[in-house]
């Protein structure tokens, strides 16, 4: 039995060191609280435009461009400010044991919905809802948080998570039928 617990301790000190940081260039929080990047790669604009696309045709009747525009832009750069911000780990799964045993402030799905959820919150949108999306709710390995945009007045159902916690800083997003990973559930909106 004790061979198994120092087998188990020293597989823990690998996973632990072979965690890798993360870390994006040139992104910074401007004097009135708002994400930038010094200088925007064609990759992460051809990104922020498929984004912002997929967000005007949540309802094109109703959804303003503009405001698509700026939501795409902060759901892909605001999370890299974050990972500096939070020390972040790759892989996330070595990210939340740092976070559980307090040596890193933030970076758990929790941690990302939140601070995602207030970041678009400061921007009074006129045009989209704010969700709370819940995966396997109460499964302590398998629960996952994100936030969920859907066009306003919309059912929760019919909108797009921002997951910036699945590639550590680096945006996923899909709808939610698409998203073949986790089975979302409302769990709080919209707001």
């Amino acid at each position: 039995m004790l061979n198994l617990k120092r087998l188990l301790l020293a597989l823990m000190a690998v996973l632990m060191v072979s965690g890798c940081a993360v870390h994006y260039d040139e992104v910074y929080l401007t004097k009135d609280g708002n994400p930038r990047l010094t200088a925007l790669s064609p990759k992460m604009k051809k990104q922020m435009d498929e984004l912002t696309g997929a967000l005007i045709a949540l309802d094109p009747a109703i959804i303003d461009p503009r405001e698509a525009q700026d939501v795409a832009h902060d759901a892909y750069v605001y999370p890299m400010y974050l990972a500096n911000d939070w020390n972040l780990t790759w892989p996330p799964l070595i990210h939340n044991t740092l976070r559980n045993s307090k040596e890193r402030k933030a970076g758990l799905c929790v941690d990302w919905a939140r601070a995602m959820r207030a970041r678009m919150r400061s921007k009074h949108l006129k045009t989209f809802d704010l969700w709370w999306g819940v995966a396997y709710k109460g499964n302590p390995w398998r629960e996952h948080s994100t936030l969920i945009v859907t066009a306003k007045g919309k059912p929760f159902a019919t909108g797009i998570l921002l997951d910036p916690w699945r590639n550590s800083g680096d945006l996923y997003w899909s709808t939610i039928p698409d998203d073949l990973h986790y089975p979302w559930k409302y769990f709080e909106g919209p707001g």
